[in-house]
Formats: structure tokens, sequence, C-alpha cells
């Protein structure tokens, strides 16, 4: 593999023993793909943030490390909300254990502003190069925005960050970003039938890790979002297209003539959604957007919550909205920075959890030892207040 002169000096160790070892790994990884060269990036984002997954030892080496980030990078939440952990129900003892891998990210120069939406809080270019980890984000960062990454593991996103490079492959090559699988959702007339989230859990299932191109549909960024997140959830998807509405599309004529079809089919989608009693409601996987806790709060408005709520949004977002967070926080509802549902020690506390992201439903009975119930935004505030 190709590098620069002063890539070189850095794989050397002329640059610190950390440098060296974030070199190394981009190297590796490079060499395994088959990466030509490294190429710049414009950010990263990385997770192994939370406490609750890295533990003991992912503690121990993030505070070996003696580097700063190259480029501005930010966190994935991690276990508990920076501010109001006691009120949150989070352990002394992993409130300190948290806190000192913030603080070891901290020192290595990464932002800590914990979040799985990092797109809300800088603007991701058409084309720009990436080094984000989570895979919500990556398939928004690919398929949204038009941005190239791969999905990155934490410890090849944070040497991305403190190198400011990453391995010139997969999804960062134009050639690879073409649809591999037509999806054709069919256009039903039941109550959930435009459930994004729930869309994305099957059609995930059934396209794996290929790049499905979507036909027929016409979902907002804040639906793209779910839908990608629920993919990338129960398949391995990290791009994905929507013919007229994701901007590669846009740019790129496909032909998808010989490509394998799938339809995600209502009574699919139908058959996710139960009428189990749930001890607790959250919403937020991927964390909210304005428009989001715009719905909630409306959705809220007058009412007061008899279960547990948990509204989870990047302290950046609700910072920038706090109308509409006293709205829904007057409800007996909590918004949350930071921390999510599945990262955090809180939730493993409840048996039964009902959730609007087709994301969560996949992830919390391994993550949080939960049983899932997925609904509608409104259907989360009719359980969460009757």
């Amino acid at each position: 593999m190709y590098l620069e002169k002063d890539d070189e000096r850095v794989l050397a160790g002329e640059f610190g023993e950390t440098r060296q070892k974030m070199m190394e790994i981009l190297v590796t990884l490079g060499r395994v793909y088959g990466a030509e060269k490294l190429v710049a990036i414009t950010s990263a984002q990385v997770s192994g943030a939370s406490y609750k997954t890295i533990g003991k030892w992912g503690l121990s080496w993030l505070q070996s490390l003696n580097a700063r980030a190259a480029v501005p990078a930010v966190l994935n939440p991690i276990g508990m909300p920076r501010e109001g952990w006691q009120e949150f129900g989070i352990g002394e003892e992993f409130a300190r254990r948290q806190a000192e891998v913030v603080e070891a990210y901290r020192k290595l120069g990464i932002r800590v502003e914990c979040t799985c939406t990092p797109y809300y809080l800088r603007i991701t270019e058409y084309g720009e190069h990436l080094a984000w980890s989570e895979s919500s984000a990556v398939a928004y960062a690919n398929s949204a925005l038009g941005a190239r990454t791969n999905r990155e593991g934490g410890p090849s996103a944070l040497a991305a960050a403190i190198i400011g490079k990453t391995p010139y492959y997969g999804l960062h090559l134009v050639e690879n970003r073409r649809p591999q699988v037509v999806v054709e959702v069919e256009c039903g007339t039941g109550p959930h039938a435009g459930h994004w989230g729930a869309i994305g859990h099957v059609a995930g299932k059934k396209v794996g890790n290929r790049i499905p191109i979507f036909q027929g549909i016409r979902p907002n960024r804040d639906q793209l979002k779910a839908l990608g997140a629920a993919m990338a959830a129960t398949g391995a998807v990290a791009l994905f297209h929507v013919e007229k509405i994701t901007p590669e599309t846009r740019v790129f004529s496909f032909d998808t003539g010989d490509l394998d079809r799938v339809t995600v089919t209502e009574a699919e989608v139908e058959a996710l959604f139960t009428e189990t009693e749930v001890e607790a409601v959250a919403v937020g996987c991927p964390h909210c957007s304005a428009d989001e806790l715009r719905e909630l709060a409306e959705l809220l408005r007058g009412k007061k919550t008899t279960k547990p709520f948990y509204v989870f949004a990047a302290k950046g977002v609700a910072a920038a909205n706090p109308d509409l967070v006293s709205v829904i926080e007057r409800s007996g509802a909590r918004v949350i920075p930071d921390t999510c549902m599945v990262v955090s020690p809180r939730m493993d506390e409840f048996a039964s959890i009902m959730v609007d992201s087709g994301k969560a439903l996949a992830y919390v009975p391994g993550m949080c030892g939960a049983l899932a119930r997925i609904g509608t935004r409104r259907e989360c505030v009719e359980v969460a207040t009757s």
C-alpha cells in the first residue's frame, strides 16, 4: 500500500508511539482489504464510548494512548447523561468509570458530543470522505448525504481521527457504491404501512450486506434515517439508494434491470406490531432530530405520563430546542442527552420496553435483555400516558 513520506515517518515511530500504533491499525486494515493508499477524511465518529460495552480493558487501552485527533471527531453515545446521571438511575461506580472513559477520549482530542447522529452537529457535504463507526450514522451519511465512509470499528475510527486518514477501499470508491438488489415496498392501507423503521427491519433481513435501491417510495430525511438504521441492525447495510430521492440516484444513472428484486409486504410489516404490555417507553434510536422533538412535544402537550418515558437526543440538539424539551418534560417524560436505550445500563432494569425504532426493536432484546415492542411515536405516547 502506497504511503506518503510523512505517513511512512509516522509508521516508523518518529511522531510517537501512539501515532505509530494508529498508523499500524490503518495500514493493516488497508492491506487486508486491498487498499492502494490512504485518503484524507474530514471527520470521524468513534464508537466504544460506553463503559457498558468497552469495560475496564478498553478503558485501560484508551488511557495508554497519547496523541491528539487531527480532524473534527465526536463520540458515539456513552452509558449515561454527563449531567443528571443520578436522576437517571446510574450507580456511582459505573458513573466514575464512564467519566474516566470520557476523559480519556477528551485527552485524545475527541469532542465530547456523544451521539449517533453527528450529522445534526456538523454539515457533511456530498462526496466527503469520513471515518464513522456507528451503523446508523454510516448508513445515513452514505445514503442521505452522499458522503463516503465504511462502517469502521471503534479502534479504526479512533486511528483515523488521530491520523486524519483512512484506507481507500470499500464505499470510499465510487464503483463500489452501485446498487445490488431492488427493493419494492408494498403500499398497504394498514395502520403501520408507512412505519419506516419497521420497513427497514424487514428489508434488512432480506438484503443482508447488499446495497439496496428502493423504488416507488418517497421518504423524508428523518424517514431515511429510520429506514437505514433498521437495515443496518437487521442486515449489514451501510449504503442504500432511494430512486429520485437520495443524492447518488440524481447524479448517476443506475441500470437495475438485471438485479435481484425483493418485496417488503404489508403483512410482514404489520406482523412486527403487538399489543404486549410494557414497563417503559423509549424513543430516539437513532437520536431525535429537532423535527422529531417537535412532533413529540405536540403529542405530549397537556398529557401526563404513567410509565417511564425516555426521549434520547444529542445534547446539542436538545440545547438548541429548549422550548420543545420543556413541553416534553412537563408531561413527565425525560429528554436524555449523551446516551441511548441500547448502551445505558439504566434500560437493563426493565423487562419490557416499547420503542418507535426498527433498530431498537432489533437491539434491545440482546443489549438490554428486555422484550421489545415497536409502535409509532403516537402509539408510544399513548402507551406512556394511558
